[in-house]
């Protein structure tokens, strides 16, 4: 059969190129005949290894650990080891949940050593009407009575005492409430300092926590000028309140006190109405105690005849009468009959209100630390292989297309629950930060679950006052709702738009400089719930034109630094060539490597310092003692004439022994 045309004329082609190719090959450059051994010229080699090879990912800090399970698997196991496999399952778990009721009752006991120390400070802080009236000196106080009692619930019941008690209006009360609401997050900064020792947990753990501090902050660096130049807040809660009657109920429900109020009030009661009674203006207040002494009293109110000054200071001419000289009229005395004491350990112990709150706070930290070591460690040795996939599952997988925005919104729901549960964000918030350093929960899911808890213990705020007399009800309401609805307004700003998520990335950026330099952290803490609050509240008290003299530099120096890097990330040409990287600054303003070193530096020479002194000590203790020990062995002659042998060979040994150092690596 003939072939296809087109394809004879590509043969034909072919063997033409063939030909040339073969031509060019048999002649050298200088057309001369070129041996046929030689014409065999290989070409270099290239390895495709490394073009199918796909490039290593780059690590991650911030993606969830994988928990290996290294035992052996369950299909493996004969009966008796899968009965002591349950049996060692549910003895962790009963220990797990025997660690996490002492790690709250520290929590409990922790704000009860704060408010011994600091509550008569943080009450008179509230009595000052004229700084009150200031919006951002309102902030302030809130932040540090909050920090002060560590207690957000504590704080805002002095706020609704001075609200219903007209000493501060519910205007001048929001600011202090938001302020409130930032000084409850040091708490669970505080917990996460506890994993310091591993820096991807503790990068992890500490940005778990601050989400929370980051939040708060944005929420009222936007609102508060909101609610300063409009009070909507005001409006909106005094519609609401208008538009309902409302009635005095029952006492909010004790839902986690019932558990932990036997072991705590074994251990401490407070009398939290002293507070309360000298941010209202009790001066008699000042001078009772906080430690509750007597746990049972009982008030008697009896008519009885007493004096009183002139005739005009009588009420009633029927209830008044003259004796001599004397005006005699019948009054209502009070008398307190004191009938059980309290059992609790410092009940009869004689020590001052700072000695028993300093040695509340040791004790306390002292346990909370104990507890989450113990905390973690059992988690790690539980949560892996099927268990930690099912609670990463659980906690981090979305819903599926198209409900997976409601993720976080049912996350929302959960921490508010159990925040509503357990009574307190402090503790709901602390008591994730370890699951979310360990990898169980990511970042991005503790987020949401953090606002909630915001939610959350607002809700239980309203419950309490609901359960406020008839003449308090409207304004500890009122106050409860501003919280409520400042939270969610925070919720609205910071979640709903992906973009706007702002608290997650700066959470992460301080969670990345704390895994460096771990030192940071506590410098954090200290200048964000103490330095600058400090500094507000001084520049507040001297005054409007201080506060802007100072505050408003400060502040546009701050914007300023922020907007120049962002556009060295994203617009560099925009600059001039000058601001496109900070070299010119000394390093120690562009980079914390001088101060790490400094900090490194003074801990070593710290450590050097101590370890003289234990070795002096242990010298002195080592010269007291050697010279009994030997007048003990050269009492006895054989142990003497041993010794002398000993000393003869010793020599001789030691040069048998010494080794020739021209054949070490040294």
């Amino acid at each position: 059969m003939a072939p296809r045309p087109e394809l004879a004329g590509t043969d034909a082609s072919k063997a033409q190129e063939n030909q040339v190719m073969s031509d060019r090959a048999m002649n050298n450059s200088k057309g001369e005949a070129v041996p046929v051994g030689n014409q065999l010229e290989l070409l270099p080699a290239y390895s495709t290894i490394a073009l199918a090879a796909e490039p290593e990912p780059e690590f991650d800090p911030w993606s969830l650990p994988e928990l290996q399970n290294t035992g052996v698997k369950w299909s493996e196991l004969d009966a008796k080891g899968k009965i002591l496999r349950v049996t060692k399952g549910f003895g962790k778990f009963i220990l797990l949940l025997v660690l996490l009721y002492f790690f709250v009752c520290a929590l409990d006991v922790l704000s009860s050593g704060f408010q011994l120390v600091g509550g008569k400070a943080a009450g008179d802080i509230f009595k000052e009407g004229s700084v009150l009236s200031n919006p951002l000196a309102g902030v302030v106080i809130g932040i540090l009575v909050t920090v002060m009692v560590q207690s957000s619930s504590t704080s805002s019941s002095i706020i609704v005492s001075m609200v219903s008690s007209s000493i501060l209006s519910v205007r001048h009360g929001i600011p202090i409430m938001m302020g409130a609401n930032i000084g409850t997050s040091v708490t669970n900064t505080v917990v996460a300092l506890m994993q310091a020792g591993d820096r991807n947990q503790f990068r992890r753990a500490f940005a778990g926590a601050v989400i929370h501090d980051f939040f708060n902050w944005l929420s009222v660096a936007v609102l508060l000028p909101i609610e300063v130049a409009t009070h909507y807040l005001y409006h909106l809660t005094n519609v609401i309140m208008n538009s309902f009657q409302l009635e005095s109920g029952e006492d909010a429900p004790q839902l986690l006190k019932v558990i932990t109020d036997p072991l705590t009030k074994l251990i401490i009661q407070l009398d939290k109405s002293v507070i309360s009674a000298i941010a209202t203006g009790d001066e008699e207040a000042k001078n009772k105690s906080l430690v509750l002494i007597w746990c049972e009293t009982k008030t008697d109110v009896d008519p009885m005849n007493v004096t009183i000054p002139p005739w005009e200071n009588c009420t009633s001419p029927d209830l008044c009468w003259k004796d001599g000289n004397l005006t005699w009229t019948i009054r209502n005395i009070s008398t307190t009959e004191y009938i059980k004491k309290c059992n609790h350990i410092f009940v009869d112990s004689g020590l001052s209100e700072t000695a028993i709150g300093l040695i509340l706070l040791a004790l306390s930290l002292l346990c909370l630390c104990v507890c989450l070591i113990l905390i973690v460690k059992l988690l790690n040795s539980v949560l892996q292989g099927q268990v930690a996939n099912i609670i990463k599952k659980t906690f981090n997988t979305d819903f599926p297309y198209p409900f997976a925005w409601l993720t976080g919104y049912m996350a929302m729901l959960v921490g508010a629950f159990m925040t509503f549960v357990v009574q307190s964000s402090s503790v709901f918030t602390s008591a994730i930060t370890p699951l979310v350093g360990i990898g169980v929960i990511s970042i991005e899911r503790a987020y949401p679950l953090t606002l909630g808890s915001n939610i959350g213990t607002t809700t239980t705020a309203i419950l309490a006052a609901m359960a406020s007399p008839g003449n308090k009800l409207k304004a500890s309401l009122q106050i409860a709702l501003c919280h409520f609805f400042f939270n969610v307004s925070g919720i609205l700003l910071w979640y709903p738009i992906p973009y706007t998520r702002i608290p997650i990335h700066l959470a992460k950026v301080l969670g990345n400089i704390t895994a460096k330099y771990r030192w940071f952290a506590i410098f954090y803490l200290f200048v964000a719930f103490l330095v600058i609050p400090v500094g507000i509240f001084g520049l507040s008290v001297a005054g409007w034109e201080y506060l802007v003299g100072v505050g408003v530099p400060i502040l546009l120096l701050f914007f300023a630094v922020i907007i120049i890097n962002v556009l060295q990330k994203k617009r560099p040409e925009k600059l001039p060539e000058k601001l496109r990287n900070w070299d010119y600054l000394p390093l120690w303003m562009r980079s914390l490597d001088p101060w790490d070193d400094v900090v490194v530096s003074t801990g070593a020479a710290c450590e050097k310092y101590c370890c003289k002194c234990c070795k002096r000590r242990g010298g002195e203790q080592m010269a007291s003692v050697a010279p009994g020990k030997a007048m003990e062995v050269h009492e006895n002659p054989v142990s003497l004439a041993d010794e002398k042998n000993a000393f003869s060979k010793t020599p001789q040994a030691t040069e048998m022994k010494q080794p020739d150092l021209s054949t070490t690596p040294l």
